[in-house]
């Protein structure tokens, strides 16, 4: 045989070889290991409340940019304040990117406190994103009697809360430092069951939901006026309701303006969406950039004002940051906030 006959072969065999490895370079093992699978959003409370319809809209989207496009199946977990689906997430679901949670915003506060009760790390979750950062807000029904914070110091106001979550924390924490007299209904699955139960007269108001939520689910309530905000909960005032005061703001010593800030601040976290702790990295890094992607798209986005939902995000880094530093609360101003809302009065139905 020729050189040049051996020349050939020789070069075709380099060639292949070059061909393998540049794929094998190439090879996404994020997008080889979504592909064909599907993600479970496990929400922790019942249809219709706006963890569940944000949960909901992220689900329908986030997949198209996560490599390999897994499809998102939307499972319901309600109980405990979202803490059963927190729990299933943490111990029970499989640690490899299959499950996303989404639960109270007010967990980290709660651990900040030292919830006994409370049995998982949320510092320990993956924060993959949050669609919304807003003010939450308590309010009560328009027949109510009860327009302003005044007016609940002067009679007991029943008010529905899901369980161990800022829909009980606000009101407990304004009896005991603002001195208003709010009774909590608790045990309700979930906030739309509580706004159920508003309207049929069950209890006058409701301790907590976004702002954002109430423009979007109940247009119509804000509108017709059928509900009174009595305060809004956040570290700023939402631009529209420049008239409605801040909790915290309500405080008549700095002791308690820092309980009160503590307390608010978990709105930033808005409806956070999380996996389990052992998660491999390079797939929490793909889900957080996926998740960015999706709230900067346009079809997302439209989607949202068709639903007129706000889109106010926060990334994964920022989420896990902030839980960190919440989580990390002084003692004293956690013991203090613990002193006022540890411990639920239930009036369970």
């Amino acid at each position: 045989m020729g050189v040049d006959h051996m020349r050939r072969p020789l070069a075709a065999l380099a060639l292949s070889l070059a061909s393998l490895g540049a794929s094998a370079a190439t090879a996404d093992p994020v997008e080889d290991f979504y592909r064909n699978k599907s993600i479970d959003m496990v929400i922790g409370y019942t249809p219709g409340g706006s963890y569940d319809l944000y949960a909901r809209l992220v689900g329908r989207f986030l997949g198209d940019f996560i490599p390999g496009k897994p499809r998102i199946v939307i499972r319901n977990m309600p109980g405990g304040g979202s803490r059963v689906a927190a729990s299933f997430v943490y111990n029970v679901g499989p640690k490899d990117g299959t499950v996303i949670g989404t639960g109270d915003q007010s967990l980290a506060v709660e651990q900040a406190m030292g919830d006994k009760s409370l049995t998982i790390d949320v510092n320990r979750f993956q924060y993959i994103g949050s669609p919304i950062a807003e003010n939450n807000t308590t309010v009560t029904w328009y027949t109510s009697g009860v327009k302003t914070i005044e007016d609940a110091k002067q009679r007991d106001v029943p008010i529905g809360a899901t369980g161990g979550s800022t829909s009980s924390q606000y009101p407990k924490a304004m009896n005991a430092i603002l001195g208003t007299r709010f009774k909590i209904v608790a045990g309700y699955p979930g906030g739309n069951d509580v706004s159920l139960a508003m309207e049929k007269g069950e209890v006058m108001g409701r301790g907590s939901n976004a702002w954002g939520a109430w423009k979007a689910t109940r247009p119509d309530w804000v509108r017709d006026h059928k509900i009174n905000i009595l305060v809004q909960i956040g570290l700023t005032k939402a631009p529209d309701l420049p008239d409605v005061p801040l909790l915290m703001d309500l405080a008549t010593n700095d002791e308690d303006r820092a309980v009160l800030k503590l307390l608010s601040a978990s709105g930033t976290i808005g409806r956070p969406l999380f996996v389990a702790p052992g998660v491999p990295a390079e797939r929490v890094a793909a889900l957080r950039g996926a998740f960015d992607r999706m709230v900067k798209s346009p079809a997302f986005l439209e989607a949202a004002a068709l639903e007129k939902f706000e889109i106010l995000p926060v990334s994964g880094e920022d989420l896990q940051k902030l839980v960190g530093e919440i989580v990390a609360t002084p003692k004293p101003i956690a013991d203090r906030l613990t002193q006022i809302i540890g411990g639920i009065e239930q009036n369970t139905r």
